[in-house]
């Protein structure tokens, strides 16, 4: 009788246990830049400054050209590809433990990276044999020399483009070493078509086929996070502001001139700020990734942009805070005297997503865990809390900035500074997403 009262009371210690919840206390900190977040350099560049600037950027930024990887058609109207040139690129940037983020274009102007003459379009040869295919050539518009316009008349151009993005997703939306693809049309795929006349269905598409690309973006890029030019708000250009189904849609923002001497509006003329508020709504970054290009404007901005006195009135924190940036390009910036290594450190610090963990228990059995974000806008890709190789049951993906969120690992209950994690598909080997506690 004894032996089965001992024997009860230990089953019933052991139940009252597994429904108590007890601290865990360890302590983490954060360290580096977190991955697919921070300043950007192009992989010349950071191949050039990696000893000084490797550990200050996760990311680097590269254009892609359609033409390089296409290499025909078949009757069936099979694309014909060989990857290897894109592969390359992406071997490339990850031998340094970073992610790329890139950008396909066809207009360029005065670019010579497709055949070695100024302003050739990157569209795929195949097409501009066809009988029906007509490119538009300005001598320099806007100053930037010659450039060629693709031929948005053309069927065929406007069914591989549909068809490319299509292939693309499909051979890389887990490729880990991919952080994020920016998308557009005109000058850089930047919705420029300045210093030329616009002739919408002509040397830029037609609203209706854009209508038709984003909803194809929107469907088959649903894993890999794409962003368009804030100047895609344009309503002469695109039918993106007017439309209400286009703004539902999760698509993030780039800013080529971000920072430059009239982007705010309580600066100067705010351009760039009106383009933000317009296709942005203040609520964008909550679901779409931020990002962009200090400006050109200036050869000088590039270099100054991380002056703790500021730019322009306004410094760097201030900005990626006010718009939420996960990555910013910085190529030209280690050219100044300003962005030491430490001060581009600080500034891919001052971007992205942030987690702190304020609360880790355990009750013998599985472990919960209350985190928040500390950052400045949310993590776009799927990561969570893991107990050596348990996961969460609920991924981190869209925590803003502020927020906090209760966790619980099942099966889980020795939660400890030595095998409490974050883990992702989205992240090379290499890489780690820290957190505080």
């Amino acid at each position: 009788m004894k032996t089965l009262t001992v024997w009860i009371a230990t089953i019933l210690v052991a139940l009252w246990q597994a429904q108590t919840w007890r601290p865990v206390e360890f302590s983490r900190e954060i360290t580096h830049v977190q991955p697919m977040t921070g300043l950007v350099l192009w992989p010349d560049e950071a191949r050039d400054r990696d000893a000084e600037y490797g550990g200050a950027i996760q990311l680097e930024f590269s254009y892609c050209l359609p033409c390089k990887v296409v290499k025909g058609c078949n009757a069936d109207g099979t694309i014909i590809y060989d990857w290897s040139w894109f592969d390359n690129l992406l071997a490339d940037v990850a031998s340094r433990g970073h992610q790329l983020i890139c950008r396909f274009r066809y207009e360029y102007p005065s670019g010579r990276d497709v055949d070695g003459n100024r302003g050739t379009t990157a569209v795929p040869e195949y097409i501009k044999q066809l009988s029906d295919y007509k490119e538009t050539y300005a001598a320099n518009p806007g100053g930037d020399g010659p450039t060629y316009y693709a031929d948005w008349s053309n069927s065929e151009l406007q069914r591989f483009t549909l068809q490319f993005y299509t292939d693309f997703a499909a051979r890389y939306a887990h490729d880990a070493r991919l952080a994020f693809v920016e998308v557009g049309f005109g000058h850089w795929s930047e919705y420029h078509i300045y210093g030329t006349k616009l002739e919408l269905g002509k040397n830029f598409p037609s609203k209706e086929y854009q209508k038709q690309f984003f909803e194809h973006l929107n469907k088959v890029m649903a894993d890999i996070p794409w962003v368009i030019s804030i100047d895609a708000w344009d309503k002469e250009k695109t039918p993106i502001v007017g439309d209400e189904e286009l703004m539902a849609m999760e698509f993030g923002l780039f800013d080529d001139s971000f920072m430059h001497k009239t982007h705010e509006i309580g600066t100067s003329d705010g351009y760039n700020e009106r383009c933000w508020n317009a296709i942005g709504r203040n609520t964008r970054w909550k679901t779409g990734v931020c990002g962009g290009e200090i400006s050109y404007y200036s050869s000088n901005d590039q270099k100054n942009f991380l002056n703790p006195d500021g730019l322009y009135g306004h410094t760097w924190a201030e900005q990626a805070a006010k718009y939420h940036i996960t990555f910013m390009i910085a190529n030209d910036a280690p050219h100044g005297g300003v962005a030491t290594p430490e001060r581009f450190l600080a500034g891919s610090l001052a971007t992205g997503y942030k987690f702190m963990v304020t609360d880790c228990q355990t009750n013998g059995t599985s472990t919960r865990i209350t985190v928040t974000n500390k950052g400045v806008a949310p993590i776009y890709r799927d990561a969570w809390f893991a107990v050596g190789d348990t996961r969460s049951l609920v991924s981190l993906k869209g925590l803003l900035p502020g927020d906090e969120l209760q966790i619980e690992i099942p099966a889980a209950p020795n939660a400890d500074a030595s095998n409490l994690r974050i883990v992702s598909d989205h992240i090379l080997p290499n890489q780690t997403i820290e957190f505080e506690k």
